[in-house]
Parts: C-alpha cells; sequence; structure tokens
C-alpha cells in the first residue's frame, strides 16, 4: 500500500514541477467589450474590422479603433534549486510531521480471524413473519 501511495506522490510531485516551471502567453482579441477569440501559445485571430491608418498627413481627424488585444504572459519559475536555508526550523519540521503521518495514514487493515465460517444457517422451512402479520381492513 505504501508503495502505491509514493508512486502516486512520485507522479504528483512531478506535476507540480511541470507546471510551475512551464511559461505560457494567452492572447485575446476583443471587438468592443466581446471577447472574439483567445488563444494559447500563438496570436488569436482578428475579427477583420481593423481600422487602417490614414496615408496623408493632412488628415487630423482619427477615429478610435473597436477592436483591442490582449496579451497574458505567466512566466515559470526558472530556478529548481530552493535551498533548505531559507525554510526555517519549524517549518522543516512541521513538514516532515506532515508527511510522515500522511503515509502512516494508509496503513492496510489488520483482517480479522471469522470464526462463523463453518456455521450454516437453520433451514427455513416456513416463511414466519408471514404467519404473524396482521392487515388492517
Amino acid at each position: 500500500m505504501k508503495s502505491i501511495f509514493l508512486k502516486i506522490m512520485a507522479i504528483s510531485m512531478a506535476f507540480v514541477v511541470l507546471f510551475t516551471t512551464m511559461s505560457f502567453t494567452v492572447d485575446m482579441h476583443y471587438c468592443g467589450d466581446t471577447l472574439v477569440d483567445m488563444a494559447v501559445f500563438h496570436d488569436a485571430k482578428d475579427c477583420g474590422m481593423q481600422m487602417d491608418m490614414p496615408s496623408t498627413d493632412a488628415c487630423t481627424i482619427t477615429k478610435k479603433n473597436c477592436c483591442d488585444d490582449k496579451q497574458v504572459v505567466v512566466e515559470g519559475q526558472d530556478e529548481l534549486q530552493q535551498t533548505l536555508e531559507k525554510i526555517a526550523f519549524h517549518q522543516q519540521l512541521f513538514v516532515t510531521s506532515f508527511v510522515y503521518t500522511y503515509i502512516n495514514l494508509f496503513e492496510g487493515e489488520e483482517q480479522l480471524d471469522n470464526f462463523y465460517t463453518a456455521y450454516k444457517p437453520p433451514l427455513v422451512s416456513r416463511q414466519i413473519y408471514k404467519l404473524v402479520e396482521t392487515y388492517l381492513i
């Protein structure tokens, strides 16, 4: 039982390391206040309503573009080596005691001896509950 628990703990720790070190970008394209497209790891598609800037310098009036692109960048950590000097002694003590008690939580139960394996139930010749039933009419 402990070996299964240790395998599950190792796999979960591998996922924790993977997701804390992974960086990704989420691109979002809004048309007005409505989210049109969202993409992870690449650019979001636009809605085709992009406004062109005027080609002449004589035009001084420009309209505000109704579309907006937003980008959310999630940076993962670069260093995996964390020193234990940063963790206080009482925190180390708490972590070790927590892991120890959590591992011992999954110990198998002892099977009790069943003394009634040779016992055979009596043969029922009549249904006794049918004999003592009463009906209200």
